[in-house]
């Protein structure tokens, strides 16, 4: 499938969250040290060598990825969350997504004007979260290195909707 061994980390889980959805699963690959590292580091690689202050990482895996990549980095880690889970003073973008609808909030003073950020999530289904992270980044004033996922379901066609001028990274499409 891939040339990634930790590949096999992965499962589908037929309707979840709802019927029709095949949810791609990331917690097994996140259970076993070595094959977590190895995803880790491949997500990390394309930023290695650019001077990256923070990643942003996305409710709820993307927390988990994007604080493993800002380790990696060397760089700061900013929650980007469901609403009302943020304490200060928050920006909100609301978003579209294969299921439904939802919104996303960042604190207003997370990062200074032109900080050099990442944006991370686990999946890139049909984009909406992805691409309220990045009208959030734009709110926030900050450079937007690209964004980085572990899996991209090309099927759903995020891709034509990302701005071309900002790098999406997907370490594996499926």
């Amino acid at each position: 499938m891939s040339e990634f061994p930790w590949t096999a980390r992965l499962r589908d889980i037929v309707d979840f969250p709802k019927p029709g959805i095949v949810f791609k699963d990331i917690t097994p690959l996140l259970a076993d040290g070595e094959a977590f590292g190895a995803a880790i580091e491949a997500m990390s690689a394309p930023w290695r060598g650019q001077r990256v202050d923070a990643v942003l990482g996305i409710e709820s895996r993307g927390f988990i990825l994007g604080a493993a990549m800002a380790q990696a980095l060397g760089c700061g880690f900013v929650p980007v969350r469901k609403p009302g889970k943020l304490p200060a003073h928050t920006l909100r973008q609301e978003y579209a997504l294969e299921y439904g609808t939802d919104c996303i909030e960042v604190h207003a003073d997370a990062l200074p004007a032109g900080a050099r950020v990442v944006i991370v999530d686990d999946v890139l289904a049909t984009g909406g979260t992805l691409l309220a992270a990045l009208s959030l980044a734009r709110q926030l004033r900050v450079e937007v290195l690209g964004a980085a996922v572990l899996i991209e379901l090309p099927a759903l066609g995020a891709r034509a909707r990302w701005p071309e001028a900002v790098p999406l990274v997907a370490t594996l499409a499926y």
